[in-house]
């Protein structure tokens, strides 16, 4: 049973999930992963020249090292997902008008969803970026507008939920649906298994 509780449980487990977001523990506890969540909470704020595919790595090595730094011993798992238009990086929408730029943004275009994940007992854990493409509908009619107004922006890079009503704003998604979710599982269950059969 998937465990989901402060860092003082973690000595019942060997995998701790550098995360608090839903979407990525539903998506390991969906794959009987027994594990402890406990987020990094760090700063994801873009460094100058940055690209995005470059801050979903920083990003999840830091939440990493820093996890497995508290967790001596045990498999830390660390994401981060990171929505890349022509090369920039859109992130978690700060209010209602920043997620409607964001979605106007992306309407009737193909974007990237870039995540990366480090699995390891140590800071320098192996990493994978697995990379898919999104192309959003010609979001007309006040679609943006509904789609704000249900709330189901808020902590979502890109300011979409992919899993959710943001369905209806997508035309195709090429590549691994659960990486665009926030972790792509296949990659991640690949990366555990060698660790735990070392």
């Amino acid at each position: 049973m998937t465990k989901l509780s402060s860092r003082s449980a973690a000595a019942d487990v060997d995998v701790i999930l550098a995360s608090r977001s839903p979407r990525r523990v539903d998506l390991l506890a969906s794959r009987g992963v027994p594990f402890v969540s406990d987020p990094a909470d760090l700063d994801e704020t873009p460094l100058a020249g940055e690209s995005p595919v470059d801050l979903a790595r920083r990003l999840a090595v830091l939440k990493h090292a820093v996890v497995a730094a508290r967790h001596p011993g045990a498999l830390v798992v660390a994401a981060d997902t990171v929505v890349d238009l022509d090369g920039l990086s859109l992130g978690q929408p700060a209010d209602g008008a920043e997620a409607a730029r964001m979605l106007n943004g992306l309407s009737g275009r193909t974007h990237l969803v870039h995540t990366a994940v480090v699995v390891g007992p140590v800071a320098a854990g192996d990493l994978h970026v697995e990379t898919s493409r999104v192309t959003f509908r010609r979001l007309e009619g006040g679609r943006v507008a509904w789609y704000v107004a249900t709330g189901e922006p808020w902590g979502k890079a890109g300011a979409y939920a992919v899993q959710g009503m943001g369905i209806c704003l997508v035309a195709r998604v090429e590549g691994s649906l659960s990486n665009v979710v926030g972790l792509p599982v296949g990659p991640t269950i690949a990366l555990l298994t060698r660790h735990q059969s070392r």
